[in-house]
């Protein structure tokens, strides 16, 4: 990945990025249009999440929008209206990151506002939500005649059940931040003004753990998802946690417990 562009050498027009430590914050910024996405806004995004996957000093990324209506209200219909009716996603999927599936570094999804479509299905692509009291979750894609073709129609059922999945998918219904945590797919429903830093606090606690350990657990709690038993997902092949194995952090772990202190992650 060493041919990747660099997060500083982006020139970025939809969105807003900022290194926080280990941490890259990304705003989806076109509020204008309730941060609906249109072709050169996922594209931008794509890049966005290459450069990050690139960069070995980003360890975590937290996604959000811009403003306090909208997370992302989707696909934009009236660019896509106004052009020639296609819909063009990048390869990375709607967001930069819905068909992303080799990127082992943990993403949260702070959403502040209406999640709608795409943009439900970008949360849904996220490992962690955190959602505003004042969230808004649908899949309204049936209403409008389309379809939830950027992962949410397989996600949602894999997340919540098959049952509290097909009364969103097939109805359109719109489901509250405090629903979304009955159902599963949301870790914590908190005040609007303290959306940003409840999702600072996971981040740190993401941080508090070595990263290799962190990415060998993702990799191996989705691949083992496509296991048919148990047995398979157990036996299975997770080249993040032989990276995992074979990294100074593995030692670092036990010295550090050993001699009661903090461990001093390096991220190899």
């Amino acid at each position: 990945m060493s041919d990747q562009p660099k997060l500083e050498s982006l020139d970025l027009e939809y969105c807003r990025v900022e290194r926080d430590g280990r941490m890259l914050w990304v705003t989806i910024d076109r509020p204008n249009v309730m941060n609906s996405l249109h072709p050169p806004a996922n594209q931008e995004m794509a890049r966005v999440f290459d450069a990050f996957a690139a960069d070995p000093d980003l360890w975590v990324a937290i996604l959000t929008g811009s403003g306090d209506r909208a997370f992302s209200a989707g696909n934009d219909l009236k660019y896509q209206a106004s052009s020639d009716g296609a819909i063009r996603i990048p390869e990375a999927g709607f967001g930069g990151i819905t068909s992303r599936f080799d990127l082992f570094k943990p993403l949260i999804a702070a959403v502040n506002g209406v999640a709608m479509g795409g943009g439900f299905e970008i949360a849904l692509a996220c490992d962690i939500i955190i959602a505003s009291e004042r969230a808004i979750f649908a899949l309204p894609e049936p209403r409008v005649g389309l379809a939830a073709l950027a992962g949410g129609i397989h996600r949602l059922p894999r997340q919540i059940g098959l049952k509290h999945a097909m009364g969103m998918l097939l109805t359109g219904r719109r489901v509250s931040a405090t629903e979304g945590r009955e159902l599963g797919f949301v870790n914590e429903v908190v005040a609007p003004d303290q959306l940003l830093d409840t999702a600072r606090r996971w981040a740190n606690e993401i941080l508090e753990c070595a990263p290799l350990s962190v990415r060998g657990s993702k990799q191996a709690a989705m691949q083992g998802l496509d296991s048919a038993s148990l047995q398979g997902a157990i036996g299975g092949d997770y080249p993040e946690l032989r990276a995992m194995v074979r990294s100074e952090d593995f030692r670092e772990g036990p010295r550090a417990f050993a001699e009661k202190r903090k461990p001093e992650w390096k991220g190899r």
